[in-house]
């Protein structure tokens, strides 16, 4: 009886060091993410009555908030980081591994998130509305651009006068002033929030996250397909939960 504990023990010691290893070596298998660091403050969020595009209802009223430190992906997360960790590529654009991964639904979002934790001992997650707007806007270092780093959109974002029909890698246009890319153009990027367009009229002033219940989850930036004012840093929008498209992207944050 002894012996034949004694080896179970040990089979299932064995069993545990592989399947470590085989953690270790799928976490070893992902391209690394850059993470650039945003130190907090305060900052007004949503359209102010003075800027260069007439402002939608959804992005008022202009409100102060207050964020605490935090990290976000220097670039949109690509096909070739999906496949690592999900082992496909649902991108319609998927011949550029380099490219922005798209096709995912903010459900997604979460499993290739959960999946990316456990690989990675790290706890990532999808930005929430307001740190994706101060991170766009340049943070602390913000010249109050319309678009994130530039006057001129075309500098800074692929959008539906220079895309060409389609993503393009990441990286490839101008960063911000925290030297992040593609916050504006290239893909939607999913947010952690739930979307309401009274939601600025309610919202804390330190560190939201947005409306507690609703129907449809939040999108920002704009994509390769939108227009000008789609691609404001002030610009929201929204969808359900489990729709994919051809345009919807995400980028990931880290806690400091």
């Amino acid at each position: 009886m002894f012996i034949f504990q004694s080896s179970n023990r040990i089979i299932s010691l064995i069993a545990g060091f592989y399947l470590a290893a085989l953690l270790v070596a799928k976490a070893q298998s992902v391209p690394p993410i850059d993470m650039v660091p945003v130190p907090g403050g305060s900052f007004m969020m949503g359209c102010s009555p003075n800027g260069l595009y007439n402002c939608w209802g959804d992005e008022q009223p202009l409100h102060r908030v207050s964020l605490s430190d935090f990290y976000i992906s220097r670039y949109e997360i690509t096909q070739a980081q999906w496949k690592a960790v999900m082992g496909e590529n649902p991108s319609f654009f998927s011949q550029c591994e380099q490219c922005p991964v798209e096709m995912v639904s903010w459900e997604d979002c979460q499993v290739f998130i959960q999946k990316l934790n456990t690989l990675t001992g790290k706890s990532y997650r999808l930005p929430t509305e307001a740190e994706w707007e101060y991170a766009a806007r340049g943070g602390q270092q913000s010249n109050t651009y319309p678009f994130a780093g530039s006057y001129a959109l075309g500098q800074v974002a692929w959008f539906i006068d220079n895309a060409d029909g389609k993503t393009h890698p990441v990286g490839e246009r101008q960063p911000n002033e925290l030297g992040i890319y593609d916050m504006t153009g290239n893909v939607w990027e999913w947010c952690q929030d739930w979307f309401s367009d009274t939601y600025y009229a309610e919202s804390p002033a330190s560190n939201p996250t947005g409306a507690t219940t609703g129907e449809y989850r939040v999108l920002r930036g704009g994509s390769w397909v939108s227009t000008e004012p789609y691609c404001k840093t002030t610009g929201r929008s929204d969808q359900l939960p489990a729709e994919k498209s051809i345009d919807f992207g995400f980028r990931l944050v880290l806690s400091r």
